[in-house]
């Protein structure tokens, strides 16, 4: 009897717990051997860190004015949509469903299952085929819990929030011990510059960021935010300082503890790092983190389904992915679509190769996405904002990030290529099948009229709205005919 739309069930509390589930969570227990590997030394790793934080803070606070500036669900996507136009916004689209996000919740999967199955098998390695399977069932779980209720999901994400705060804790605490007893012998040349390799520095700032990916979820669900305006910028601000407080502890934890070739050799940082440190919760930090791990997949599923719903209600995905289910108000379709491609990489990807395939399309648009907050600003100098960062950060931010792009096809030609290959290869669909489809559709009187009629319904199923107007129709026609 009610209108079915997505309800606005995300409280500040909410999405600070979203931010913080979706940064903390793989990167932070599997990208410091991948920062230290490209960046060559314990100093300059930990600058990478920093920089990193930085640089999410800078592109937080772009995303935090391009959430005040334009009121639609869609993260990424809808962000290149409104300010450069349906083109880039359809590769970006047509590389986070066939790339981006498969490989990216595939990394954050793997995490999940070896640092499950690790207290099991220690200290030999867990075997390949268990970690998978272990996997696919926790990203299954996570599939399931989101296609049944918004608020549990929400509600799952607050609490292991509070599970992942913990387990940085536990690695903290016992490092900064350590440290303040003077153990300081790892931190020795601690800046080697022999050591560095400048054309593999954008990998290891690809590893950094993506462990403080995450900092954009609140863009994705802007709709069923409680309070946008005041609510995106706040728990941005906080969650972001939070995370880089607590990484960068971390890895000094890390340092202080193992050396540099414990961290490059070992397959779980933590796990190592709990073996030396303390062996009575060496079966409990594992699982921590496998906690954590748990808690990005949910945020992952949660933001990218509401991109795919979207997509669909503005004309360049399937209209099937912008249905709700009825009762429990969830994007059914867009939630269930990512299924296959995730089961796929899972069975047959290594999480690095992964990590390093989507990071170049990643990165390349959300540089074009804070190019596009300059561009909105400059064609709508009239519209008032709620919130706005001076212009030298959404400007050396897009800088930084198309250079990084750039400069990783030196650092590793292949997977970038593969990855510059299927943005491009978005190109043919676009102008054979949705270009011409907006064309006619936008040619057509009665589409027109439609349109205008979805405008006015946030979020409708076409069949019942079609259904509603023919009722209508028919009363008209009947009335007349008695009349008649």
């Amino acid at each position: 009897e009610e209108a079915v739309f997505l309800r606005k069930k995300i409280t500040l509390l909410r999405a600070f717990s979203l931010l913080i589930g979706s940064m903390v969570g793989s990167g932070i227990f599997i990208s410091p051997k991948g920062v230290l590997k490209n960046s060559g030394s314990v100093g300059f790793s930990l600058v990478v860190w920093f920089v990193c934080g930085l640089l999410s803070m800078f592109g937080a606070l772009c995303y935090a004015e391009l959430g005040t500036r334009i009121t639609k669900s869609g993260g990424h996507y809808i962000y290149i949509l409104e300010t450069l136009g349906p083109l880039p916004s359809f590769l970006f689209l047509w590389a986070e469903f066939f790339a981006i996000r498969p490989a990216n919740s595939a990394v954050v999967a793997l995490a999940f299952g070896r640092y499950m199955l690790e207290p099991f098998f220690a200290p030999c390695a867990a075997p390949v085929p268990a970690v998978k399977l272990v996997s696919l069932l926790g990203y299954y779980m996570v599939l399931t819990l989101n296609s049944w209720s918004v608020t549990w999901s929400a509600r799952l994400q607050t609490a292991l929030s509070i599970v992942k705060l913990l387990a940085l804790a536990l690695i903290i605490v016992p490092g900064m011990m350590l440290l303040a007893q003077g153990h300081t012998e790892n931190f020795q040349d601690a800046f080697d510059r022999e050591s560095l390799v400048l054309d593999k520095l954008p990998l290891a700032f690809y590893a950094g960021m993506f462990a403080y990916s995450g900092w954009f979820q609140t863009s994705f669900v802007r709709e069923e935010l409680v309070r946008p305006e005041r609510n995106i910028p706040l728990a941005v601000i906080v969650s972001v300082i939070t995370v880089i407080v607590g990484y960068m502890l971390t890895n000094v934890s890390y340092y202080t503890v193992l050396g540099t070739q414990d961290v490059l050799a070992s397959p779980a940082v933590a796990v190592s790092f709990v073996q030396r440190a303390f062996k009575s919760l060496i079966s409990v930090v594992p699982v921590l983190v496998a906690l954590s791990c748990f808690g990005t997949m949910n945020g992952g599923i949660f933001t990218f389904s509401r991109t795919l719903f979207v997509a669909s209600r503005e004309g360049q995905w399937p209209p099937l992915f912008s249905m709700i289910h009825i009762r429990r108000h969830t994007p059914l379709p867009a939630v269930m679509l990512m299924f296959p491609l995730v089961t796929a990489m899972v069975c047959i990807g290594d999480i690095y190769h992964l990590m390093n395939f989507f990071s170049f399309s990643r990165w390349l648009f959300i540089g074009l996405a804070t190019l596009g907050l300059i561009v909105h600003r400059h064609r709508h100098p009239e519209l008032h904002s709620p919130f706005k960062v001076p212009l030298f950060v959404p400007v050396s931010f897009t800088i930084i990030c198309l250079f990084t792009v750039a400069m990783s096809f030196y650092s590793d030609p292949v997977n970038i290529s593969i990855g510059c290959t299927m943005v491009l290869s978005g190109f043919p669909v676009y102008y054979l099948i949705i270009h011409r489809q907006m064309s006619s559709r936008c040619r057509s009187p009665f589409c027109k009229y439609i349109c205008s009629g979805l405008n006015f319904l946030p979020f409708p199923l076409l069949s019942d709205y079609l259904t509603h107007k023919l009722q209508l129709l028919l009363e008209v026609v009947q009335q007349e005919i008695k009349t008649y």
